[in-house]
């Protein structure tokens, strides 16, 4: 790794997981090998080609991935790549469980990684998909009515963070349930964190 392309608060991430610091070092590795920026966007270690988003080391429970941000875009021959979630549109992750699944998808990575810069030198596209209009659930309401602060820490939040809790508040079917997923989310709004944070 070229000492010139190592951002110290990518340091200090990776310093401080607690869990996929041998990952994340590996990942990073292999990232810079292709020419990309290192930066810290929500608060993860994130890789830029001309001030674009390329990919982001993302860290769960159960793996690790890289997330290309027009990850649809790229052709995937080996149908490795797996959208994130049922709400993504652009979005596409390559996941790992450990340090032999990184070495051995080394140069696959890197042709991957090759391929998302080209999508950026051709200043490509993702066709943005309408989304319909969410409600918000009257028991959010409520709650908004009784805390000021936290529809002002709501409305603050990112679109996407604000669509995940509306989406996951409005499948509970019964109207406690609601309410119980809505107070046990507070903190994290008013913290300015998203759902998954």
């Amino acid at each position: 790794m070229e000492g010139s392309n190592l951002n110290p608060q990518v340091d200090e991430y990776i310093s401080k997981s607690k869990k996929w610091k041998e990952e994340f070092e590996i990942l990073r590795k292999i990232i810079l090998e292709c020419d990309l920026k290192e930066e810290i966007k929500w608060n993860k270690p994130c890789y830029t080609f001309d001030k674009s988003n390329v990919v982001i080391i993302q860290g769960f429970k159960d793996y690790c991935a890289l997330m290309f941000f027009k990850g649809v875009l790229l052709n995937d021959p080996q149908g490795i790549l797996v959208k994130p979630g049922e709400n993504s549109h652009a979005q596409r992750q390559l996941r790992f469980t450990n340090t032999q699944d990184i070495h051995a998808m080394e140069s696959t990575l890197k042709a991957y990684l090759q391929k998302a810069i080209e999508v950026e030198k051709a200043g490509l596209e993702v066709n943005s998909v309408k989304k319909p209009e969410l409600t918000v659930p009257e028991e959010l309401e409520k709650k908004f009515a009784e805390m000021p602060a936290l529809k002002k820490a709501f409305e603050s939040l990112t679109p996407g963070r604000q669509r995940a809790y509306i989406l996951y508040f409005s499948k509970a079917k019964k109207s406690q349930t609601r309410v119980a997923r809505i107070e046990k989310y507070i903190e994290k709004i008013l913290d300015g964190k998203g759902l998954n944070d």
